[in-house]
């Protein structure tokens, strides 16, 4: 016959109270036991002495004659300094489930999109920055223009003094020095000061 160490449930609903026994493993869980070895109650206090009783000469006989006691009961026993349990390890229950590793494989994939368009982002502002360098420059290749615009009607009016001075050089040499200088005066006028 395999022997248990183990609970059996007691109490009202919500309000439970284990015992502490020694069962026949093939047996109820609040079926018949041989011996009660002490009890629990989780709705005392962790560190109340009322929470877990057990009577620790015949616990010691029982766990000599092969009497395996439940992970809970373990927990006791090794509190009580009658055995040492060793620490299951369940390596699966840390790990996520399915639907939880799908969440962050979906949180992975939109932080790595949002990172992108950051960048992109960055990258835009950092063009935007530049771009307006490259247009004050074009902006100032057509005051270049302008200038070459303006420029021209006073190379018109610069060529139409040089003919009025070809043309007072003819003078000249057909009447003298004074129609050169009314030739001179008049070619001054019409240029305005901007001629010269």
């Amino acid at each position: 016959m395999a022997l248990a160490i183990r609970l059996t449930r007691g109490g009202a609903k919500k309000r439970p109270v284990y015992r502490i026994v020694v069962a026949d493993s093939r047996a109820a869980r609040d079926g018949r036991f041989i011996e009660k070895l002490g009890t629990y109650n989780p709705l005392f206090a962790k560190d109340s002495p009322d929470r877990v009783t057990l009577d620790s000469e015949r616990a010691a006989y029982w766990l000599s004659v092969g009497a395996q006691p439940s992970d809970r009961v373990a927990r006791f026993l090794d509190a009580a300094g009658l055995m040492k349990r060793t620490a299951s390890v369940n390596l699966k229950k840390g790990e996520p489930g399915e639907k939880a590793k799908e969440r962050a494989e979906l949180k992975a994939t939109k932080a790595a999109e949002a990172a992108e368009a950051e960048a992109e982002a960055k990258a835009a502002a950092a063009a935007a920055v530049a771009a307006p360098a490259v247009e004050e420059a074009a902006v100032e290749e057509p005051a270049a223009d302008d200038v070459a615009a303006e420029a021209a009607p006073a190379a018109e009016s610069l060529e139409a003094v040089t003919s009025d001075v070809t043309s007072a050089e003819s003078v000249e040499s057909v009447s003298g020095d004074a129609a050169v200088a009314d030739s001179v005066e008049t070619v001054d006028q019409t240029a305005g000061p901007d001629a010269v």
